[in-house]
């Protein structure tokens, strides 16, 4: 049984673990909305396989599936992966689902479920309704009979970077966007951080990547690998789109310290190359007023920054780019005691609207 707990994270000494951290799990969700993935799903499910039989080799796996795909998700997904009956309105885990606090000094794990709109409700939001997601963390919660918090604004996953010693990073354009928390300052952001996350200093980056429909999460720009460590994505070509994001991001963090005081180690890894929808993707998806509609030639943003970290594992990923397996070896020079799996047509997630990163939920543990 979960309840909700009438308290703070920091006041029950519960903080947020680094994204490097020990992990009990991970949870995804299962794609088969027609008017979000091409073909029903049917593309992105083959890849979302291939995900989880790879963090499996690291650690426990649970996939959420609906009940008109329970019987065709368990039949594809190898037997050690966990696959449990939920409603969802979309497959978004790190976004909508709980994120995992832990008692350093008790083992305790605990929930937060911040509020969730799809990244803007109404007023740019990517599809409705949203209210079966926004209820995902609290059957996660549920079904592992952990105790969660409610925390008092709208936010998602994919938008913060915890380095576990009090750090977060994080952007104003998705933080104090006023289609998710109109009239919230960074003051009362920063509190609400220090309160719910235990965090006692936030880097704030004025934005995240182009042609990111999130309003920019952070986690296809910047990422901590360790304390006083993080992987920025990054180009060379001034022309580039991205690039004066790259440039302020890097700007900003090379002159930052963290909240022990620590001047950032910054490590540059090279984006692929652009990628847009093309006229036949776009014809394989339904076109429905409840969601954001795919057009020939919309673009979409690639990051090899979207990756998950396992205990043993981390799953990369792939889009046929000749930056693929640069990528791959510098993710294996800074986490030298991980197996680096590279994850092929990665490409109909990015479709979708994000990545590895965006569709697991990393379930920590002491």
């Amino acid at each position: 049984m979960s309840k909700i707990v009438d308290s703070t994270p920091r006041a029950d000494q519960f903080r947020m673990p680094g994204e490097f951290e020990k992990k009990d799990g991970c949870w995804l969700g299962w794609p088969e909305r027609p008017d979000v993935w091409r073909n029903g799903g049917k593309s992105a499910q083959k890849v979302w396989v291939e995900i989880a039989r790879a963090i499996a080799k690291s650690e426990r796996v649970t996939i959420a599936v609906s009940h008109q795909q329970y019987a065709n998700a368990r039949a594809m997904l190898p037997p050690e992966v966990r696959v449990v009956e939920m409603s969802t309105n979309d497959a978004w885990f790190r976004d909508m689902g709980a994120m995992f606090l832990v008692n350093d000094e008790t083992g305790e794990t605990r929930g937060l479920d911040w509020g969730f709109n799809a990244w803007g409700g109404l007023e740019g939001g990517l599809y409705f309704p949203w209210d079966k997601d926004d209820m995902a963390a609290e059957k996660m919660c549920e079904i592992e009979g952990l105790d969660h918090y409610r925390g008092p604004m709208i936010t998602e996953g994919g938008g913060l970077q915890c380095d576990g010693q009090g750090t977060l990073l994080t952007t104003e354009s998705v933080i104090l966007n006023p289609n998710r928390n109109p009239g919230l300052s960074k003051q009362q952001a920063e509190q609400i951080f220090y309160d719910y996350m235990a965090i006692d200093k936030v880097l704030w980056l004025p934005r995240g990547c182009k042609f990111d429909e999130t309003d920019g999460h952070i986690d296809d720009l910047a990422c901590f690998v360790a304390p006083a460590e993080i992987l920025l994505s990054w180009t060379d070509d001034e022309n580039d789109p991205q690039y004066e994001v790259y440039a302020e991001a890097y700007e900003i963090l090379n002159q930052a310290t963290d909240a022990r005081g620590r001047s950032l180690t910054i490590h540059k890894i090279h984006q692929p190359n652009p990628a847009v929808w093309t006229a036949e993707e776009a014809s394989q998806v339904d076109i429905t007023a409840d969601a954001t509609q795919r057009l020939d030639g919309y673009k979409v943003m690639g990051s090899y920054i979207n990756y998950y970290v396992g205990n043993s594992v981390v799953v990369v990923p792939e889009f046929d780019d000749p930056y693929d397996q640069p990528a791959q070896q510098l993710l294996g020079k800074l986490f030298p005691n991980r197996e680096v799996i590279g994850i092929k047509n990665a490409r109909e997630i990015l479709l979708g609207g994000g990545n590895i990163a965006c569709i697991t939920q990393p379930q920590y543990g002491t």
